[in-house]
């Protein structure tokens, strides 16, 4: 387990952001595995990393304070310790956002071809099927679209 993997996408995100912004302050190396920072925030917070154990790692933001979870402030440290770590960040979120696009473009043009494969009645049960599951704003999506009234 690493501090990216123990922290939510948000932190993660917002995290390297502070990192960029270069809110980080005050670096102290404890040893090869454990840091301490100040965090230029809302509010100046003090944090200790533990790259090593992850969960050990403690922010006195609102947010982490009393609590095992990794902060924006923690991840933002460890990027300012590890400055790769921050690249390869960004560069796996790349990847995993040209992977969905990929999915969803395939899917998509599936969906197509299937469609263009269906009868007409085969495409009204299918249609009233999608209404019968989708959420509610599907189905009045296509009301507004296909100006009928209610």
């Amino acid at each position: 387990m690493s501090i990216i993997t123990s922290a939510s996408g948000s932190s993660c995100w917002r995290g390297l952001d502070y990192y960029k912004s270069q809110k980080i302050k005050e670096i102290k190396k404890i040893n090869d595995n454990e840091y301490t920072s100040l965090v230029l925030g809302s509010k100046n917070y003090n944090v200790y990393l533990n790259i090593q154990h992850p969960r050990k790692s403690t922010c006195n933001c609102p947010f982490a304070d009393g609590r095992r979870i990794i902060c924006k402030h923690i991840v933002a440290t460890y990027f300012s310790v590890v400055p790769n770590s921050a690249e390869i960040f960004e560069e796996e979120q790349e990847r995993l956002y040209q992977e969905y696009e990929a999915y969803n473009e395939r899917e998509y043009n599936n969906a197509i071809k299937c469609i263009n494969k269906m009868s007409k009645k085969e495409l009204v049960e299918e249609l009233i099927h999608i209404f019968d599951y989708a959420p509610e704003w599907v189905y009045d999506d296509f009301i507004r679209r296909n100006d009928i009234e209610g």
